[in-house]
């Protein structure tokens, strides 16, 4: 049996911090030819519509459409999928709905306003975008999940209208990924992947409505193609490959941990695993059951790749040094398998998702636990949240003056807009000062 290569680094080496940002780094220069193609892609689309969606479609998914039409999956079609896919998978994508559309309930924002003691009311008026693009991704695996995550917040937002696209090759789209549809409330699922559905979301073609934003995870032609249409249309944000980074003490099952970081790992081969601990014997202990599992995983050759270009195992100090890597890499997920798990995740600042204990798997929110599993990635955390409702929701500040509130800000306004050297606007305010004056 062989051992399955990963990095080793230790944080009290002199050179750890610069072997942790080159392991950890997801540079974009190399992508200049993705940003070129995914640019070609989007202005033919934009200028040719249809015709060139199907070019594209037959060309890079295998699925030669006649007409566009054909790239539509009828409402009836979604609903049969969810008819027909066993029960034990209708129950579950029921219940994970359930739980996703529980949590976002919370995140709801609801329109307000105040009034002053001189009669000037002010607030903010919040309201779902009219029409969301939801991208899911089709190519290496089937993701029901995704449409759940990324479709279940937006209808709790209120959304008028979503649009689905997702890879079909060979014109073929998973029957989960139908029945998941169904169960989320998508209007219409186009079966169009890549750069081209970007870019006819944002666009619009004929038979393809553009959208006011575009959410959901896909590869690195679809990342930078949401890149390229932000502006015209509003992005949840730039997707990077999967992170996982366990924190482990040393006292939980070494197979947990290597099953943990395995899935993430599995994802694709630019994927990051990375585990932290004190203890060397475990870490140790670990790197054995990483190498007698991956054997028995279908995804072992992805596994292997992606421990061996970006996986690690780092040892520790002490909790102090486990936290500072943690809030260093900012990763889209960490797990916290250790003691007392609530009052480390209070010290860290830079993370996606947060799971709490030794039975908190990573890949149970992936699924179910309720919150969408669309993260940042590629350290974005820092500033940057994970997908949810306030992604689908937007505000108008609300402002009205009574004629003494108009006198009050007038005279504030004039005396900074003539600061400013803006004389309309001081005028705009003073006028509304003088009418005042008249009407008392």
């Amino acid at each position: 049996m062989s051992e399955l290569k990963t990095s080793r680094l230790h944080t009290a080496d002199a050179d750890f911090g610069e072997r942790l940002d080159r392991l950890t780094a997801w540079s974009e220069d190399r992508d200049r030819e993705v940003a070129d193609r995914a640019r070609t892609i989007i202005d033919d689309i934009r200028g040719r519509g249809d015709a060139a969606l199907l070019e594209y479609t037959a060309q890079l998914d295998g699925f030669a459409a006649e007409s566009a039409g054909e790239l539509e999956i009828p409402r009836e079609r979604l609903e049969q999928a969810r008819a027909e896919v066993n029960a034990e998978q209708r129950d579950a994508l029921d219940q994970a709905a359930e739980r996703i559309r529980d949590y976002h309930q919370a995140q709801k924002s609801e329109s307000w306003q105040y009034t002053r003691d001189d009669g000037t009311v002010l607030g903010q008026q919040i309201q779902a975008v009219q029409r969301a693009g939801i991208y899911v991704p089709g190519g290496k695996a089937a993701y029901p999940s995704s449409v759940l995550m990324n479709a279940v917040p937006a209808r709790v937002a209120g959304v008028g209208e979503l649009i689905m696209v997702t890879p079909a090759p060979d014109g073929e789209v998973n029957e989960l990924v139908l029945a998941a549809a169904a169960s989320a409330g998508v209007d219409r699922v186009f079966k169009v992947g890549g750069a081209q559905a970007v870019a006819a979301l944002a666009h619009g073609t004929e038979t393809i409505p553009a959208v006011d934003k575009i959410v959901g995870p896909g590869n690195i032609y679809v990342a930078e193609a949401k890149r390229q249409v932000f502006g015209r249309v509003g992005i949840d944000m730039i997707a990077g490959p999967s992170e996982i980074l366990v924190v482990c003490d040393g006292r939980t099952d070494p197979d947990w941990i290597a099953l943990d970081l395995f899935s993430q790992a599995e994802h694709d081969e630019e994927a990051q695993a990375i585990l932290v601990s004190p203890d060397a014997d475990f870490i140790e202990a670990v790197q054995q059951r990483m190498n007698q599992l991956v054997q028995e995983l279908e995804r072992g050759d992805i596994i292997r790749t992606a421990m061996a270009n970006r996986g690690a195992l780092i040892q520790c100090r002490d909790r102090a040094d486990a936290l500072a890597v943690v809030n260093r890499i900012a990763p889209e997920h960490v797990e916290l398998s250790v003691e007392d798990p609530q009052s480390w995740a209070a010290e860290i600042r830079n993370a996606g998702a947060i799971f709490l204990g030794r039975h908190t798997a990573e890949a149970l929110g992936d699924y179910c636990a309720g919150p969408s599993h669309v993260l940042p990635t590629s350290t974005t955390a820092r500033f940057s949240s994970p997908l949810g409702v306030y992604d689908f929701q937007k505000s108008s500040s609300v402002i009205g003056c009574s004629p003494e509130g108009a006198h009050e800000l007038g005279s504030v306004a004039s005396v900074l807009a003539r600061a400013e050297g803006l004389s309309a606007h001081a005028r705009s305010a003073e006028a509304r000062i003088r009418s005042t004056s008249s009407d008392n």
